[in-house]
């Protein structure tokens, strides 16, 4: 019942705010459009409109149920640790791509991280260092500049152009907005390791926050094999309670829980067909993984499992019964801004010579009539009798005297002490937390994206009036909602939902959420548990802290030179140590969901296992060169097969190979140049018989993947070197007493060597035979899909040509691509320094 209440608020409200009378938007056809149709049954189209809201069409041809109440299983996380509370010191990278609103908050944040002994670095744009150092955080700049980013893609979600943007000239921008993407994501990259310029001192990330702006964040994380936390202002995670803020559902027959959960997978589908091919070339040129295509990509947060922490609060938006236990609301996240202020004397003057006037602002809302937005408001003031402080992002030469222009100033002074009756706002994140923990009554004029939504929820909330789209906002329309927002009933509403908001302590419970959700029993050191292990000895079968290490390494137990870098969390590509191509998936693009939702996974989800990389090879070794005892029926009809049949199928598994080796940057780096005899024999007899297929790994090789391959190289190098670094330090200002006890918790660890070792194999094993399994599965399961593999996505001035003719072409790599790459990579082979300012 509440589902269904949700849906229909939403609705109801949402149709009010996206209307539009604008015909243009019914022209789109290729650009801000998407159209599928899943074998008849279901019908969707997704249209881009000019506020930067995204109207879905869904047409059922058959009648499909509500979704199931079990169709999101409860998911077992890997390595969590029930003493969550004892976590070791993290040096945790916070990439944020947004306006001072969506930074603001992870500030916050990473403040109170940092009071628990963390490393805290802020990777967003340039514009806010000052801003974040004076918190003292560790500041990176990832390029892009957020005023114009913003303003671009708050009409052209995904960074796909809608028909405003063709008719206007914006599509233009379009390739600049691209690059400006490309460089915020290497940025985010180089966050994870660049060398602080300000200090010299070296960074190595051990746990990426990220919000999904951010688009790095996933890939980053797979690269370096650290845990990964998404965190929002705003519901992004699939739920059946409610659509996708920026969704307007225009038209559906499909029941309300299953039409507000496809809403989402619709907007993740339109952001991939934005950046997709980006993320792709990015995923295979810079951090050596496979690229991902339309059934996973979009998904790809969903699928893994991602824990995410929502810093909302819960008064306003409950958590939905099928957000499981990877997903927290833990309230809003407040940054002290007050207590440093000092207000300018006319302000304390026009404050105390009445009563309490209303705020009107629009943060960094640009209005497209400065003149007849600043006239509109002054009558509407006048005729409520109110006075009012306007903060306008416009120059106001004159105004009458119960107006008071506002300059920069902190919200959580203002709003306190009832030091204003009500607010007037565009309905932006921030702006509605602070307003409404202090208790003020709040108006929403919504302008684009996610505003309307916090609208809607203040609105059903009773503590303001229903939301105003700015461009149905009159005089008149505006005094009655201050009217409302001024009225013992919005009043008492807002302070409800006020001391509500003050018990959430939102950034003390996301710090909790934080540690909850991260693999601590694989990222603590073996010898000393109040370290943090950051090498793997395959040898000894140990995670080992930089100062355990560097212990042993002294006093001649162990080389340094045999471990590795230990990987905390790995999130699984297919088949990372196989040369077989997984064909088929059981989430055949966003319009077969619904064919899995009906069949949902009774048993918990399991999240990704981090078995080392050294037991892995071991067991993939043997497996790969052995013939299973099922095998050999398979076998036989093989050897029944024609001569015929045996050269089609050999010709296809070739060609299957080729293309594994094309597509796939890390299959390729380490698998067809590095490591032939890790294939299964008969894979690795035709490569012999076919020396071509080595000659053209050689050719992509020296094309441009060496490079590539150098920098990738470059970057484990910095890692090595800073984690060695970190080890001689902590070596050299320990105690006697600390290296004894290390060095007599490793002899003890040489007694059951034999016993951790067999614990990981039969580890690796279950990995693998769940990996196996679920291939079977998806293969039994999936739509009817064809077994090539789906090409990647390609950009309206790029095309890939796979002739039948391997020997003679050549790879094009993309010469505007990695020119647009080129100083970025230059920093990576360079070893990884931050850009000078």
């Amino acid at each position: 019942m509440a589902e269904s209440k949700h849906h229909h608020r939403n609705e109801s409200n949402e149709s009010n705010i996206s209307s539009s009378t604008d015909g243009s938007v019914e022209n789109v056809h290729r650009y801000g459009e998407l159209t599928t149709n899943k074998d008849g049954n279901l019908q969707t189209n997704v249209r881009v409109h000019n506020d930067g809201r995204i109207n879905l069409s869904l047409a059922c041809q058959t009648e499909l149920p509500e979704l199931p109440q079990e169709h999101a299983p409860s998911v077992n996380e890997f390595a969590i640790d029930v003493d969550w509370k004892s976590c070791p010191s993290l040096s945790i990278v916070i990439m944020i791509v947004g306006s001072r609103g969506d930074v603001q908050p992870y500030v916050a944040l990473g403040k109170r991280l940092k009071q628990d002994g963390h490393r805290v670095r802020i990777a967003t744009h340039e514009t806010f260092r000052d801003f974040v150092t004076s918190q003292n955080l560790d500041f990176f700049d990832i390029g892009g500049n957020p005023v114009d980013l913003m303003s671009y893609m708050v009409k052209n979600p995904g960074l796909i152009p809608g028909m405003q943007s063709l008719t206007n000239g914006d599509i233009r921008k379009n390739k600049a907005m691209m690059k400006e993407v490309i460089h915020m994501i290497y940025g985010c990259w180089e966050a994870c390791y660049a060398t602080s310029r300000k200090t010299g001192t070296p960074f190595v990330a051990d746990a990426i926050i990220s919000n999904p702006p951010g688009f790095a964040h996933i890939h980053c994380a797979q690269a370096l094999g650290i845990p990964l936390q998404m965190s929002f202002t705003m519901p992004w995670t699939p739920t059946s309670a409610f659509p996708h803020p920026l969704v307007n559902i225009t038209s559906s027959n499909a029941k309300p829980g299953l039409t507000n959960y496809l809403t989402y997978l619709m907007a993740d589908l339109l952001t991939w067909q934005g950046v997709g091919t980006t993320l792709n070339k990015f995923r295979k040129r810079v951090v050596g993984l496979e690229p991902l295509d339309v059934r996973n990509g979009p998904s790809i947060l969903e699928d893994l499992k991602v824990p995410w922490t929502y810093c909302m609060s819960p008064a306003l938006v409950p958590k939905p019964d099928d957000w499981k236990n990877n997903i927290d609301v833990v309230g809003f996240y407040f940054l002290d801004l007050a207590t440093n202020y000092d207000p300018s004397p006319d302000l304390v003057a026009f404050l105390n010579a009445g009563e309490p006037p209303i705020y009107i602002g629009f943060g960094s809302v640009v209005v497209d009539d400065p003149k007849a937005m600043t006239k509109l408001i002054f009558e509407a003031t006048v005729q409520a009798g109110v006075r009012a402080l306007v903060s306008a992002g416009w120059v106001v030469l004159m105004y009458p005297p119960h107006i008071f222009i506002l300059g920069n100033i902190p919200h959580d002074w203002l709003f306190d002490k009832e030091r204003v009756s009500a607010v007037v706002h565009h309905g932006g994140a921030g702006t509605t937390a602070i307003g409404l923990a202090k208790g003020r009554p709040t108006v929403v004029v919504p302008f684009f994206g996610d505003q309307g939504f916090w609208g809607s929820m203040i609105y059903h909330a009773g503590a303001g009036p229903k939301p105003i789209p700015h461009k149905k906002l009159t005089a008149n329309r505006l005094r009655d909602a201050i009217n409302y927002a001024i009225s013992p009933q919005a009043k008492e509403a807002a302070k409800k939902m006020a001391d509500q908001i003050q018990n959430d302590n939102g950034v003390e419970k996301g710090v909790q959420s934080f540690y909850r959700h991260l693999p601590l029993l694989n990222m603590r050191c073996d010898l000393e548990p109040s370290l943090l292990a950051v090498w793997w000895s395959t040898r000894h079968c140990l995670k080992l802290s930089a100062f355990a290490a560097q212990t042993l390494s002294n006093a001649g137990l162990i080389d340094l030179n045999e471990l590795e870098l230990h990987r905390t969390m790995d999130y699984h590509e297919p088949d990372e140590f196989s040369l077989k191509e997984e064909v088929g998936s059981v989430f055949d693009s966003v319009t077969g969901v619904a064919e899995n939702l009906f069949s949902p996974v009774k048993e918990a989800f399991e999240t990704s296992a981090a078995i080392p990389r050294g037991i892995m090879r071991m067991v993939t070794s043997v497996l790969d060169h052995s013939e299973p005892r099922e095998k050999k029926g398979d076998k036989d009809n093989h050897e029944k097969l024609s001569s015929k049949e045996k050269s089609e199928r050999k010709v296809k598994m070739l060609a299957l190979i080729e293309r594994y080796i094309i597509h796939s940057g890390q299959g390729f780096l380490h698998g067809v140049t590095n490591n032939e005899e890790s294939y299964p024999p008969k894979e690795r007899e035709h490569l012999h018989k076919r020396e071509y297929l080595k000659q053209k790994a050689r050719k992509l090789y020296r094309s441009g993947v060496r490079a590539i391959e150098s920098g990738i190289d470059r970057v484990e190098q910095q890692r090595q070197k800073a984690r060695i670094k970190d080890g001689m330090d902590a070596f050299n200002t320990s105690t006697t007493v600390e290296r004894a006890r290390v060095i007599d918790a490793f002899q003890i660890s040489k007694g059951n060597i034999t016993k951790r070792r067999n614990t990981y194999v039969e580890a690796a094993k279950q990995v693998l035979a769940q990996r196996i399994q679920r291939r079977k599965e998806s293969l039994l399961i999936a739509p009817n899909v064809t077994s090539e593999p789906i090409p990647l996505a390609e950009s309206s001035s790029e095309t890939t040509v796979l002739t039948s003719s391997p020997i003679e072409e050549e790879v094009d790599w993309d010469a505007r691509f990695e020119k647009d790459l080129a100083s970025a990579l230059q920093n990576s082979l360079n070893g990884g320094q931050e850009k000078p300012l």
